[in-house]
């Protein structure tokens, strides 16, 4: 008698839960920062989902804006004025009201000069609030943000921003309670937050949330508590889904190590891995020399083992223009432009530092550049590897040429990667400083649809071709889940999942056999609710 084949386990045979109102997430160990106008990373940004809520909030599906704490809005003729009502009920979780001065004062705190906040200078399309950024007005009457009344604020904007709603749906943009704005320090005290959840307790591993009751769309979230574990040991991840003590893996997992594969979610993701050359000091200013460094790099080693390799910084969207691509390697041509730029034998280029993280697909790629350029341009490389809990720390804070980053779209449109490299954005880790590129950004500013995305397609094209950054792969979202066992999670561009939206299936689909999930129905559009 012969052996039955082996197959692959299927989500049976791990142990089903036994609470259907608690869900375990596992995530990396990265550090968490719970102030909503400090934070930059995904991880926070999916966690947030259960914290914090503004006037609007990204579909589970589409990652479309849908309202949440705009009850309604009017949009002005000229589009440079937008009224929002504010939901009645809106409450934070100790049963405050979310009131419109909250969004006007935690608005006005994210754009102050010296919080230095990441997504600051995504505020620039309101009147004023760029100079109050910078410091050149000091009133904050000056800003176009105005509270007639507790539950209506108005936006005054510098130019039409069809892309409002879906840039409200960042958390950097939710309202912050009163006794929470001065605060500098959140995690010496649990946050007064509005979003479906609140945190219970936070430990070094462990953080545990539960169901605000007082949300004002509770009766939409199923769950009771939320469980996040945090690690950076890939293998006691697959251990945390083999065992059924968790049902999702949003962080690192040893793929090899999982019994059953059957809930391997890979999807495209609106993102990029990138290397970017700092530009503010001599010679890195003149991109000649930034031209050099990148037409000695062997691209096609570079991204020979990715699935999606980047030519380009910004990840195809549809209807947006062809972009030239950073694919040319000529060394010969690399020397011609040093020798322009004033660098030779009698004058070589000063050392290059590259900083990355300790992992061994960074290390790769930083010593194919750094033997590219010794051995090409003779010029001196260092590596210098940073542990990746405080890597992006180290990116605004250490001296270094060579940077790399992954940066993940917040909402679909170029804006959100190309305003990264504006002189006065709050996230130019390359310290660019190009005239001719923000001609292009404060031209784009003053088109709509087809026009306004060829002007930024230029843009990045600029920063292509003057070897700004060097584009790597595009990574795909990787999340192991059940799909069967839990309804409301979707992949998606963003990677983003609201936690309302999870819950476990009433019934599951037998192995093998796919169950379908019904989109939530989109909120009708009235008279004075105008999506853009």
């Amino acid at each position: 008698m012969t052996e039955p084949e082996k197959t692959e386990p299927y989500a049976e045979s791990r142990p089903t839960p036994t609470d259907l109102s608690e869900l375990t997430v596992v995530m990396n160990n990265n550090s968490l920062e719970l102030d909503p106008r400090r934070s930059y990373t995904a991880q926070e940004a999916q966690i947030f989902t259960a914290l914090y809520e503004g006037l609007f909030s990204y579909h589970p599906l589409t990652m479309e804006p849908v309202p949440a704490l705009a009850a309604r809005w009017e949009v002005s003729e000229d589009k440079k004025t937008w009224t929002f009502t504010i939901r009645e009920g809106a409450k934070y979780w100790n049963g405050d009201p979310v009131r419109s001065g909250d969004f006007r004062d935690a608005w006005l705190s994210l754009i102050e000069p010296q919080r230095n906040s990441p997504y600051a200078s995504l505020f620039d399309c309101i009147a004023g609030a760029r100079q109050y950024r910078l410091g050149t007005i000091s009133d904050r009457t000056q800003v176009g943000i105005q509270t007639p009344d507790d539950r209506t604020l108005v936006l005054k904007l510098e130019h039409p921003a069809s892309y409002l709603p879906s840039m409200l749906c960042h958390h950097a943009f939710s309202p912050i309670h009163p006794r929470m704005i001065q605060e500098k320090d959140w995690s010496k005290r649990v946050p007064i937050s509005n979003g479906p959840f609140y945190i219970v307790s936070q430990e070094n591993s462990v953080l545990t949330l539960a169901k605000n009751e007082l949300y004002w769309d509770a009766r939409r979230v199923a769950l009771k508590k939320l469980t996040i574990r945090f690690t950076d040991d890939a293998q006691e991840a697959a251990q945390f889904w083999n065992t059924g003590r968790a049902r999702w893996i949003a962080g690192d997992v040893d793929l090899e190590k999982l019994q059953d594969r059957s809930g391997i979610v890979v999807n495209a993701l609106f993102a990029t891995n990138y290397y970017f050359i700092k530009s503010k000091e001599a010679p890195w200013n003149d991109y000649r020399v930034r031209q050099a460094l990148a037409l000695t790099i062997p691209w096609a080693e570079v991204r020979k083992p990715y699935y999606l390799p980047a030519e380009t910084l910004i990840f195809p969207i549809p209807g947006y223009p062809k972009v030239t691509a950073l694919s040319e390697t000529n060394p010969e041509k690399a020397r011609a432009l040093l020798t322009e730029a004033g660098f030779g034998k009698e004058k070589p280029l000063p050392p290059i530092t590259i900083l990355i993280t300790a992992f061994q697909e960074s290390r790769r790629i930083a010593t194919l550049m750094k033997e590219a350029w010794e051995k090409e341009l003779t010029a001196q490389v260092r590596i210098r590897e940073i542990p990746s809990q405080r890597y992006y720390d180290a990116l605004k804070e250490e001296s270094y040429v060579i940077g790399a980053t992954t940066w993940i779209g917040d909402f679909a449109d170029p804006y959100t990667f190309l305003h990264l490299w504006q002189r006065e954005s709050n996230l130019n880790d390359a310290s660019l400083s190009d005239g001719d590129f923000e001609d292009l950004m404060n031209k784009s500013l003053i088109l709509e649809g087809e026009e306004r995305w060829k002007v930024l397609a230029q843009a990045e094209e600029l920063l292509l071709q003057r070897a700004v950054v060097l584009p790597i792969s595009h990574p795909p979202a990787l999340n192991v889940i059940d799909m069967n066992e839990i309804e409301g999670w979707y992949p998606n561009p963003l990677d983003i999942h609201p936690f309302k939206y999870l819950r476990y299936s009433a019934t599951k689909a037998l192995p093998g056999v796919a169950k379908g999930n019904i989109p939530l129905e989109r909120e009708p559009r009235g008279k004075n609710r105008k999506v853009l």
